[in-house]
């Protein structure tokens, strides 16, 4: 059985972007670029929503680096019940249910799942108990008012465990946790 990496980057206040924030906030760093580099490096099918598809996709030329190519060509499910064709080779479009269809892909895969932004694929499966881990990326500003998608909106409690944390270039978070399966706490 593979794992699925859910990876989110987020404002402290947990927003998944702003009205006019730039890409990754605006805090594109060194360190986060190696990161980047490395991840998409490593053999993975990508699980993606219809909308972060097709804004990656639709990346004017100017935007498309090397990490942008490298993704292009990595295996890739995009889940949308009206897309009809991908301009990436290695991608398919899937109409299937996700959660059926990813618990099919996790013992099926030859290699580890992992979704990049697409925020209601990503609640999606943190509701169905298939995220093995979370990756949070948090970046160093309140967006307040002008914060969009909040992902934390309507999701399921669940207990966490830390897997493990680093800052990146002195001043973005990057913290990975581990459902443990069990309740959270109440009082």
């Amino acid at each position: 059985m593979q794992t699925l990496t859910v990876d989110v980057f987020l404002s402290v206040d947990g927003w998944a972007r702003g009205a006019t924030s730039p890409g990754y906030f605006g805090y594109f760093g060194p360190e986060l670029e190696e990161w980047i580099t490395a991840e998409s490096a490593l053999p993975q099918l990508v699980v993606l929503g219809r909308r972060t598809y097709e804004a990656l996709a639709g990346l004017p030329e100017e935007a498309r680096d090397a990490s942008w190519h490298r993704m292009t060509k990595l295996k890739t499910v995009v889940f949308s019940t009206t897309l009809k064709t991908t301009s990436w080779p290695n991608t398919r479009i899937c109409h299937d249910d996700l959660i059926t269809e990813v618990t099919r892909l996790k013992g099926d895969s030859d290699v580890p799942l992992r979704t990049m932004g697409s925020l209601s694929v990503a609640r999606q499966l943190c509701g169905g108990g298939l995220v093995d881990r979370l990756r949070l990326m948090t970046f160093p500003l309140l967006a307040g008012e002008s914060g969009r998608e909040p992902f934390f909106a309507d999701a399921p409690s669940a207990d966490l465990e830390l897997a493990g944390h680093r800052a990146l270039d002195g001043r973005v978070l990057l913290v990975e946790y581990r459902p443990t399966g069990r309740d959270i706490p109440r009082g």
